[in-house]
């Protein structure tokens, strides 16, 4: 049975250039780091309201090709439309802009500059569960 969401992984050609980048957007330095051959191979972040895990594994380790994919991971943003001008002036592309689904639930996403699928969101679920 499902019980939550454990880790997220993304990939990257160029891990010490993955791990500034995102160590910069998360404001945090990663918990854990992995060395192979010299250079950083896995890091993992915990952020968030439940300590979620953001691993970054170097591509040369990826199960299949790497790349924008059919999977979007949305994090909950409380300022959509300022997170997304944030990740776009650090070097991330707009894969899909602002976008209302309903009921207060809003979405958009980028391509951050490794290749990787970001989906940001505004979800009244999320802040219902984070208050109960």
């Amino acid at each position: 049975m499902f019980r939550g969401f454990a880790t997220i992984n993304y990939f990257a050609d160029d891990m010490t250039a993955a791990e500034a980048w995102y160590t910069e957007v998360l404001g945090v330095e990663p918990y854990f780091r992995r060395e192979f051959d010299g250079g950083p191979a896995y890091v993992e972040y915990r952020i968030g309201d439940y300590q979620a895990e953001l691993g970054i594994i170097d591509s040369r380790f990826a199960p299949h090709g790497t790349g924008p994919a059919g999977v979007i991971m949305n994090w909950h943003v409380d300022d959509l439309a300022g997170s997304l001008a944030r990740l776009i002036s650090l070097g991330a592309k707009e894969l899909q802009g602002i976008t209302p689904r309903g009921d207060g639930f809003v979405t958009a996403s980028v391509v951050d500059p490794f290749g990787n699928v970001v989906g940001i969101m505004t979800n009244p679920h999320y802040l219902a569960v984070l208050a109960g």
